[in-house]
């Protein structure tokens, strides 16, 4: 039985994460997901398939998991969507929301037309305006891409900055360039295309103050310098 935990870590902003103990996966990981409460509430990654019900008690910690509107999610892949068509029965209400190539290749497996958002479009929530960011092969999936909610400066960033470990500190203002960087030297899981740089710049250059991560604890701090550091770093 793997731990689900909630936490708030930022405005109505809520990390939801399964510890999976070193028993398991060698040095332990996390997967996590991110609600966001709002008029129209969204869920930012569903977990695999297996983990549905300790995600689906955590949102219901928070509110009623039927006020889902929003599914989001970075690229098609379990620990990114795997959830998805248990969350769309659950929540009658719910779309999924994806890049236009995600949606392309993959809405076949979706069990409700999903909600396109074209590179640079926003999704209004209520209360937030929400942006998408087209990010193939950054760090990996041609469809990939993130959501940078504008009004807390807060990025989903995925895969970006993935940290080993069971995650156990919701919010860190310390390293996380570190660990995440020890992690791809072990298991390089980068497509190192071509653009890298110009879409680092380009999420640099929203200055997000949270980074979301999807693995790993999430940061506060300048985003901007961060994930020029992580430029750099991948330049190298």
């Amino acid at each position: 039985m793997f731990t689900t935990r909630i936490d708030e870590v930022a405005a109505g902003i809520h990390r939801i994460s399964t510890a999976i103990p070193p028993a398991v996966a060698p040095g332990g990981f996390s997967f996590n997901q991110y609600l966001v409460d709002d008029d129209e509430a969204l869920l930012f990654h569903t977990g695999a398939r297996s983990l549905f019900p300790g995600v689906s008690e955590a949102v219901r910690r928070v509110m009623p998991l039927e006020r889902l509107r929003y599914v989001a999610f970075s690229h098609y892949e379990q620990d990114e969507c795997g959830a998805l068509n248990l969350l769309l029965a659950a929540a009658p209400q719910a779309v999924p929301v994806c890049s236009a190539v995600n949606a392309m290749v993959n809405a076949d497996g979706m069990d409700r037309p999903p909600r396109v958002l074209r590179d640079g479009e926003t999704l209004v929530t209520g209360r937030r305006t929400l942006e998408w960011i087209d990010a193939p092969h950054l760090p990996h999936a041609w469809e990939n891409g993130f959501l940078f909610d504008r009004s807390s400066s807060t990025l989903f960033c995925g895969d970006l900055f993935t940290q080993p470990g069971t995650g156990d500190v919701p919010i860190t203002e310390g390293d996380i360039l570190g660990p995440s960087e020890t992690m791809r030297g072990r298991m390089d899981y980068y497509a190192h295309g071509p653009r890298d740089g110009k879409l680092i710049e380009r999420l640099a250059g929203l200055e997000p103050r949270t980074l979301a991560c999807m693995h790993g604890s999430a940061w506060s701090g300048d985003g901007a310098a961060l994930l020029r550091e992580l430029g750099a770093a991948l330049a190298r």
